[in-house]
């Protein structure tokens, strides 16, 4: 029976009983966080190995004949270009290689449109009133980006099949202040779904009204299956070439999540007037990345094959993890209807749509219970959720058991909140 058949005196001893369970996790004084999606300690002891790839015997001559010790290659060391290209499914003249952070890059391309310019159109600092459509809900970070730069956001609310197409498409149209869209494309953040095919080649037709609309293609979870058969993801680059689109396109993604975060390699991949414009850029603003660092991925997970191999490494650690939430919420909180959330086949995340209106209590009967949750509202521009009702759950930090005792806390909260508010 769900919380909405009840009548007013079962609600009342349903609240009774969670209550009593509730202020038993209080007297616990746990601290568990399940607040961001940050490798666990056993995901990151995977990596270790490879701190041993580049002793001081090794050489440090790429096969191209570049010494990675000294200044130079802007664009990243050819074989690394290469391993970014086959996963992103483009051609390695495409692909730039930077940093340890593909946030990194994407803010680093907001601000180079902001201030130079893309398209042969003003920058777009000069063009007032810009816009960008955020699919919701969606990345924290991707809407701090825009937020920074004052760029107004418009919520595009998403589905199983990716955002509502046929308002993008409406809304690029005929609004040429609209300078682009963020996209977390398979495994989307926090949802978990994929984009499907038919969501892909209708990005790929846009006919944005504004000539310099770029599609921030953020694929930072392109090989993160955390199920035995995962999802594919469309081209979204062979699909705008076949259209001729393919300037709209930027995409992004990095090891941060498959290594190390704090010292991965990022990349992004576009077409050759996009190239063209960044690597101006580029060129003032650095000499080359770190290419010893690049050096020891690649002697390490030696191409995308092996890159791909890795990552069941990863899959071992964190389908048993995914379970644990997923297994929690079907049998404690599905029955009662006090939440919805979707069942993703990879990625980082697990969203849920608790009651309406409740979100931000949830977050802080857990937090008061010793569960660190992301923030009410996060996943929404301006951390603003018009419904107040969307948490994430990153599963990947804590350890199989405090995940457990978290998210039995969390479920608990999530009924206790939903109970609170049918009664009024």
């Amino acid at each position: 029976m769900t919380y909405t058949q009840m009548s007013r005196e079962e609600l009342l001893a349903e609240k009774a009983e969670l209550e009593a369970k509730y202020d038993i996790y209080k007297s616990k004084g746990l601290k568990l966080d399940m607040s961001r999606g940050k490798p666990g300690a056993e995901q990151l002891d995977i990596s270790r190995p490879m701190l041993d790839v580049l002793t001081s015997e090794s050489d440090l001559t790429t096969d191209e004949g570049v010494d990675c010790r000294n200044y130079g290659v802007l664009d990243g060391i050819p074989a690394v270009k290469k391993m970014f290209a086959d996963i992103l499914e483009v051609d390695p003249s495409e692909v730039f290689v930077g940093g340890n952070s593909s946030l990194n890059l994407m803010f680093d391309v907001i601000s180079c449109f902001m201030t130079k310019g893309i398209a042969g159109c003003e920058p777009w600092i000069k063009q007032e009133g810009i816009k960008f459509l955020c699919p919701v809900p969606g990345y924290d970070r991707h809407f701090g980006i825009t937020e920074y730069y004052g760029i107004e956001m418009i919520n595009v609310p998403m589905d199983e099949n990716g955002p509502d197409m046929d308002m993008v498409e409406k809304l690029v149209s005929e609004d040429e202040k609209i300078k682009g869209i963020w996209c977390v494309p398979k495994y989307a953040n926090p949802s978990g779904i994929t984009y499907s095919d038919e969501v892909v080649r209708r990005f790929a037709a846009l006919k944005p009204a504004a000539k310099d609309f770029r599609i921030m293609w953020d694929n930072a979870y392109v090989i993160h299956d955390a199920a035995p058969v995962g999802d594919k993801l469309l081209s979204l680059m062979d699909e705008c070439k076949k259209n001729g689109t393919q300037d709209m396109v930027m995409m992004f993604t990095s090891t941060s999540k498959i290594t190390f975060p704090g010292a991965g390699v990022s990349a992004f991949a576009c077409s050759e007037a996009n190239m063209k414009v960044l690597k101006a850029r580029y060129n003032f603003q650095t000499i080359g990345f770190d290419k010893i660092n690049q050096l020891r991925h690649l002697r390490y997970l030696k191409d995308s094959k092996g890159l791909i191999e890795y990552m069941q490494k990863h899959r071992a650690v964190i389908e048993p993890k995914f379970d644990v939430v997923l297994n929690a919420l079907e049998s404690s909180v599905k029955a009662t209807g006090a939440a919805t959330w979707q069942k993703p086949k990879g990625g980082y995340f697990i969203s849920v749509d608790v009651t309406e209106g409740t979100a931000k209590e949830v977050v802080q009967l857990c937090k008061e219970a010793g569960v660190v949750l992301t923030g009410a509202g996060a996943t929404y521009p301006y951390k603003k959720d018009p419904k107040d009702s969307n948490i994430r759950i990153a599963p990947t930090y804590p350890s199989v058991d405090e995940l457990a005792q978290a998210i039995e806390i969390f479920c608990v909260c999530t009924k206790l909140a939903a109970v609170k508010k049918l009664l009024g």
